[in-house]
Parts: C-alpha cells; sequence; structure tokens
C-alpha cells in the first residue's frame, strides 16, 4: 500500500532525528550519572563506581568506552605501575550540563506535581 505524506510529516521527521540521535547517546540508565558524577573534575573508576552506586564494573566498563566513543569523555592512561587511568568530560560533554539542568528542573517540578514534594 502506497501511503502518502501528509502536511507536517517531513518537519515531524526533521524535529525528530536530532532528538533520537540524542536519546541514542544519552539512552540508558547510567550516562547521565556518570556525567554527572564527572562534572565535578577527574576521577578514576572506583571513584565513579562509588559516587553512583548500584552499577557493576562490567556496565561501568561498557558504558565508559561508549561515551568515550562518542566523545562525551577523556580517558587518559599514566604510565605507572600499577596503572593509573583516568576520565573527564570534554568539552563537548561538558556541553550537556545546560540539558542535565533542565531536566533536574523539569523533575524537581514533576516530583512535586506527582508526589506534593
Amino acid at each position: 500500500m502506497d501511503q502518502k505524506i501528509k502536511p507536517g510529516d517531513k518537519e515531524c521527521a526533521l524535529l525528530l532525528r536530532p532528538v533520537k540521535d540524542a536519546l541514542e547517546v544519552l539512552s540508558g540508565k547510567w550516562k547521565l550519572q556518570i556525567i554527572i558524577a564527572l562534572t565535578f573534575g577527574k576521577k578514576r573508576f572506583k571513584e565513579i563506581s562509588r559516587e553512583i552506586g548500584g552499577i557493576s564494573d562490567k556496565m561501568l566498563s561498557k558504558e565508559l568506552k561508549e561515551m568515550e566513543r562518542h566523545q562525551l569523555l577523556l580517558r587518559t592512561v599514566y604510565d605507572a605501575f600499577p596503572p593509573v587511568v583516568e576520565y573527564e568530560l570534554t568539552a563537548h560533554g561538558k556541553s550537556l550540563h545546560k540539558l542535565i539542568d533542565n531536566l533536574r528542573d523539569w523533575g524537581q517540578l514533576h516530583r512535586k506535581k506527582i508526589l506534593g514534594k
């Protein structure tokens, strides 16, 4: 069956594409929490894990690799024994601060509306 494109469909698709791209990069339970943990400066793997809480080492490692691939964070390995690895946000990762602030503000309003708190 041949579907006709209705007026507005193209505009909707153009608006949705960048939102889908952003959600693909930031999706999941942990990525925004990792970004927030790194907001306050460089951290080692175990420091991130402790700050977030509840994330397995395997999942944290997977998320950090994905975030590095998307250029949200920088992984630096120092020549030491044992090896020292630090993670920090890139400028691209830091560009998410406004979005996170907006999500926090919306979350506070939502909590008040739903829970009265």
